[in-house]
């Protein structure tokens, strides 16, 4: 992810590559509510972390994450939603643009 974020000039994916370098423990956790909340319809959102299966999803979103509870996967696909890894969003825009980050 550092190299994509040089080669493409997108500070999001250093963030992000920072945010995984972390401890595991202290990984951000992200629940279905708080995307709710601060996205809307048709938004991508990376969650470099853990995506949490707490609240409702009301709209179709895009989600990419280290990984996904079952139960948020469920509730993401179930609104007509996207569950994706960091690699597979990386590979599909490494621009980065119009991307949400989470946590």
């Amino acid at each position: 992810m550092e190299d994509a974020s040089k080669s493409n000039q997108s500070n999001i994916w250093s963030a992000v590559a920072y945010e995984l370098s972390r401890v595991r423990r202290n990984r951000r956790e992200v629940n279905v509510c708080r995307i709710n909340k601060y996205t809307g319809d048709g938004d991508v959102v990376v969650v470099p972390g853990k995506v949490l299966g707490d609240g409702i999803l009301s709209h179709k979103v895009e989600v990419a994450a280290y990984r996904f509870t079952a139960g948020a996967q469920k509730k993401i696909e179930g609104a007509g939603g996207k569950t994706m890894t960091i690699s597979e969003l990386l590979k599909r825009n490494p621009k980065g643009s119009k991307i949400k980050l989470m946590g």
